[in-house]
């Protein structure tokens, strides 16, 4: 067997331009810049859906633990997705910020006369998630100016 290396040259590929472009983008931060939310996103998220047990309202409001659970997923998945897919995630960094501030408003609707500690958590809780989803929107706004220009 003969060592035989086999080169062949890319820049005759049809998407050779785009793969170039998208590759320039991602090195300059089109749609990256928002790194610097998405963790705290994604640590929002993972806080409302434990704090049940953290706070201890398992007992006395079932119903909200049920619920803190899955918004609190829901949260921490679309961080994980818009770190993953920033360019295709953009419309829906809004999620976030929808998916807070019913947080905020169901500690009265979905829970039955909540103690201080369950609004207090699920009001800062929500409330980070609608300003941080708002950050991630605006950032990803600002990315596809500076990707059109």
């Amino acid at each position: 067997m003969s060592n035989v290396s086999h080169r062949s040259d890319l820049s005759s590929h049809p998407d050779a331009t785009e793969m170039r472009q998208r590759h320039d983008r991602v090195v300059r931060g089109g749609g990256r810049s928002t790194a610097l939310a998405d963790a705290p996103v994604f640590l929002v998220g993972l806080y409302c859906a434990v704090s049940p047990w953290v706070l201890h309202f398992t007992a006395n409001q079932p119903s909200l633990v049920v619920h803190n659970l899955v918004i609190g997923i829901a949260i921490a998945v679309l961080a994980l997705c818009f770190t993953a897919m920033p360019e295709r995630m953009a419309g829906m960094s809004l999620a976030i910020s929808a998916l807070g501030g019913w947080l905020i408003a169901s500690t009265w609707i979905v829970g039955s006369s909540p103690d201080t500690g369950v609004m207090l958590s699920n009001v800062i809780a929500g409330g980070l998630a609608v300003v941080l989803g708002a950050v991630c929107a605006g950032v990803a706004v600002m990315n596809r100016k500076k990707t059109k220009t």
